[in-house]
């Protein structure tokens, strides 16, 4: 195995062909160098590798060489040779619980850092149980979740936490956390893992008992007390601490874990957010009627999808007239047409209102994804010496905390946290 220092990329981009992998290496292309970051792209096609190559190099003619690495999904010792080439792994190749699992292992072998944007709990599952000891021996750190799934509940929890820390010297008794203004496309590589979810459920009482549980991808499952506080939403609510109507937020299945994974990861070295604390997150919407109606229609909608989706007829109408397959994804123009922003609420131990706001000025599930799967695995292989020691199967605030949300401010990103 190479030392980490000697090895020739400090970032490979594991599925550089795919509509979000395109839009990675747009940013890899117009950022990288100014990171001083050496990468390379790969995946199973030269052909399509090499036409993603004469696409860059048509914007920036110093990229026409940039190196091609050719490797399998299921491919291990393909797998095996491309990951000690390298500092970090950027992955955006899934549904990862069909195709993520070999490289994280490899990955995890061979001491090399890994990111990628899965929003699916049962891979998650799989990465933690499979290669969180490898890793922590190897020294690697293995981030899920660098996207829209789960960037913005994760950092913004965490952001509140240390505004609470360094401004009041004590942590936090919760942290909820809201959708406000949104605009954005579908991503078929989300729909595709979420129905790929679904029907595994199916299968499976052990993946519906994962999906159940709030702490599913805690360390160790079981030990956390149920709270009603932080069971997934299902209903429409007024939440007094927002002062708006709310309803159940898709994403909450994966985000409210992995923000509770980043707190007992934290406690394991003697830290966390807090003694007692809670998390939770949902939609909102506005406080009078109109908000009230719009939040019954958002929560009627979703439950009509699911349901349409759980029966096989309806389904197949669904993936052929409404939604978009795997690979498709929306205009570039339509792209940086989108936005979106996330409310953050907290309380402290000693009970101080704290009030966030995290923001994206491109669509939320492709450009602004794109942007901080880049800005991540920048992070992973350049900063690492101003990261905590901390190795294993770990969360973005886990791994890389507040220096992550300095790079994303500096991409263009909001992060801002104050006394309510």
């Amino acid at each position: 195995m190479s030392t980490f220092e000697d090895r020739p990329f400090d970032v490979v981009l594991f599925g550089a062909t795919g509509f979000t992998g395109k839009l990675v290496a747009d940013y890899l292309a117009e950022r990288a160098g100014a990171n001083g970051v050496r990468w390379a792209i790969a995946g199973r096609s030269r052909e399509k590798l090499e036409a993603v190559q004469r696409e860059l190099a048509a914007r920036d003619e110093g990229l026409a060489d940039l190196p091609i690495l050719i490797a399998d999904s299921h491919d291990v010792a393909a797998l095996d040779r491309l990951a000690p080439q390298t500092r970090v792994v950027c992955t955006t190749v899934g549904p990862y619980a069909k195709y993520g699992l070999e490289l994280a292992r490899a990955c995890a072998r061979s001491g090399t850092s890994y990111c990628d944007l899965t929003g699916e709990p049962n891979f998650v599952r799989s990465v933690i149980d499979d290669c969180h000891d490898i890793a922590k021996g190897t020294r690697a750190r293995l981030v899920n979740c660098c996207g829209y799934d789960s960037i913005p509940s994760d950092l913004g929890a965490h952001m509140a936490w240390d505004h609470a820390r360094r401004t009041y010297g004590e942590g936090l008794s919760w942290v909820k956390v809201f959708t406000g203004r949104m605009k954005g496309a579908a991503s078929g590589g989300t729909v595709a893992s979420a129905l790929g979810i679904m029907e595994a459920a199916k299968q499976s009482r052990e993946l519906r008992r994962l999906l159940l549980d709030p702490h599913g991808l805690d360390p160790e499952r079981g030990k956390a007390p149920r709270d009603p506080f932080e069971d997934d939403q299902r209903g429409v609510r007024f939440d007094e601490d927002i002062g708006r109507w709310t309803a159940p937020f898709i994403m909450a299945s994966i985000n409210a874990r992995v923000v509770r994974r980043s707190h007992a990861l934290l406690r394991e070295d003697g830290g966390g957010y807090g003694q007692r604390f809670r998390y939770n997150e949902a939609m909102s919407f506005g406080r009078g009627p109109r908000g009230l109606v719009t939040a019954t229609a958002v929560t009627a909608g979703i439950g009509g999808f699911f349901a349409a989706a759980a029966f096989g007829p309806t389904r197949t109408l669904l993936e052929r007239m409404v939604l978009p397959a795997p690979g498709e994804g929306p205009s570039r123009e339509a792209i940086e047409s989108g936005f979106f922003e996330m409310h953050v609420l907290a309380k402290t131990e000693s009970g101080t209102r704290l009030r966030g706001r995290i923001a994206g000025t491109r669509d939320p599930g492709y450009g602004e994804t794109a942007k901080m799967l880049a800005e991540s695995a920048m992070c992973l292989a350049k900063d690492s010496a101003r990261l905590e020691p901390r190795f294993g199967v770990l969360t973005p605030a886990a791994a890389m905390g507040m220096r992550l949300v300095e790079r994303l401010r500096d991409a263009g990103m909001t992060f801002d946290i104050h006394e309510a």
